[in-house]
């Protein structure tokens, strides 16, 4: 349900809470219940001993005092007699339990035609019906005041129970709360480490649980980085290691007398060049650049011009809008490269017959950016798998040479700045890379 919490400290709150208020429902069903039968007994039992003591005193009384004995008994117990008539307006007594079990046990002492009722006449009391002798003129209504039944919960017991209460629950927020910390702290490390940033050290104090997983991902989180100064160090060798020949090979082939031979040695080595900037490329980590205050727009416009000043046709698409101005936060050559193999994989898949073309939109939090060529295309089965390091298509768009990295570059730095890589298949021909980001401030103006 959307009414629910999704956070987990409020959603065990809430079920200790309600787990809690259950229970004390459940045991003031049970004393009530425990409760009511010696509570009936006790009434009961003075119901039957106030109506003998009046018979008894009635019976002994002479008849010309019997009218000062019942003002005597209403002054000083509160007790009222009054005869009974077969035309008093007597109310059935309500049908709950603890009346009726009472009803149940007086009626066992006086005999079953024994009556009880909470209004005679208008007056609300506590009456029972006796018989002082067998004759039908015997009845009288005996009248008790109604607090005798009524159960009087003082104020005080109800503040120290919600007092008690509202402790409880704040004692189960905090336990909770205890628990749910460590949680919270790993989650923003494990975020950390999925963007390929360097988390801080969790606190591998607390229970043994949670400070063992803590140790745990404290060694796990050490590994990757150790691992990461390891391949930086490997990539930097092999980057030395592998262009110094290179560069070499490059200097004797400039001395070939043949022209065709030498163009071509050149431009297999400026492939093998290329291939290695794209291994240190897709093997850099991103995460060590800043995040800078950049105009995308800007930024495309000067991508566009390098790329024409080359002689590329590369057009930066504009809108009728006015132009989409706004800076957000990414990491500036991380971006740029990413656009640049998007532009770089549609000059090489599509050729130079139409333009390439360069567009940026903003739009429910979201930058897109996107490069349209009117190539070959990627078949939607396969839009997924050719983000993948190495993955090459069998179609026509794989006939040029590559280490088959670009695209799994630019997922990588989409990824990084909590975006996605979009390829779709464009309307009457081509593809449509689209790069979308997250910044932190994403504007309200849109344009496409």
């Amino acid at each position: 349900m959307k009414l629910l919490p999704r956070t987990l400290l409020w959603r065990t709150f809430l079920l200790v809470a309600l787990l809690m208020l259950l229970s004390v429902a459940a045991w003031f069903f049970i004393f009530t219940t425990y409760e009511r039968e010696p509570r009936a007994r006790q009434l009961a039992q003075t119901l039957v001993s106030v109506a003998n003591l009046t018979r008894a005193a009635l019976i002994s009384a002479r008849p010309e005092a019997r009218r000062d004995l019942l003002r005597e008994l209403s002054d000083r117990e509160g007790i009222h007699i009054y005869p009974a008539d077969a035309a008093d307006r007597v109310e059935d007594l309500p049908n709950r339990a603890f009346l009726r079990r009472v009803e149940e046990l007086v009626r066992e002492q006086l005999g079953p035609r024994t009556r009880l009722t909470l209004e005679r006449e208008g007056e609300r009391a506590l009456f029972v019906n006796f018989r002082i002798d067998d004759s039908d003129e015997g009845d009288y209504w005996l009248a008790l005041p109604r607090e005798r039944i009524d159960r009087v919960i003082p104020l005080s017991w109800l503040g120290w129970g919600v007092a008690a209460l509202l402790l409880s629950l704040l004692g189960a927020w905090f336990i909770v709360f205890r628990i749910t910390r460590p949680l919270k702290a790993l989650q923003q490390a494990a975020r950390k480490v999925g963007a390929g940033e360097t988390a801080d050290r969790l606190d591998e104090g607390g229970p043994t649980e949670l400070a063992t997983v803590a140790r745990a991902f404290n060694q796990m989180s050490a590994d990757l980085a150790q691992l990461d100064q390891d391949r930086a160090l490997i990539l930097a060798g092999i980057s030395h290691d592998l262009r110094t020949p290179l560069t070499r090979l490059r200097m004797g082939i400039e001395m070939a007398a043949d022209d065709g031979l030498r163009e071509g040695m050149t431009a297999d080595i400026e492939e093998m060049d290329k291939t290695i900037g794209q291994f240190l490329d897709f093997a850099r980590s991103e995460s060590g650049e800043a995040l800078q205050e950049v105009d995308v727009a800007a930024l495309l416009e000067e991508l566009a011009a390098q790329y024409r000043r080359r002689g590329f046709a590369v057009e930066l698409a504009v809108s009728p809008a006015p132009s989409f101005r706004g800076a957000m936060s990414v990491r500036p050559q991380a971006l740029r490269r990413a656009i640049s193999n998007l532009i770089d994989n549609a000059l090489r898949y599509a050729g130079t017959e139409s333009p390439v073309e360069l567009a940026l939109s903003a739009a429910a939090g979201e930058f897109s950016i996107e490069v349209r060529d009117s190539g070959p295309g990627i078949p939607p089965e396969d839009a997924e798998r050719v983000k993948r390091p190495f993955a090459r298509l069998e179609s026509a768009r794989t006939n040029a040479a590559g280490a088959g990295l670009g695209l799994a570059i630019v997922d990588r730095i989409a990824r990084s700045h909590n975006g996605r890589l979009e390829l779709l298949a464009r309307e009457g021909g081509g593809l449509i890379a689209r790069l979308v980001l997250l910044p932190a401030n994403p504007p309200s103006t849109t344009a496409s």
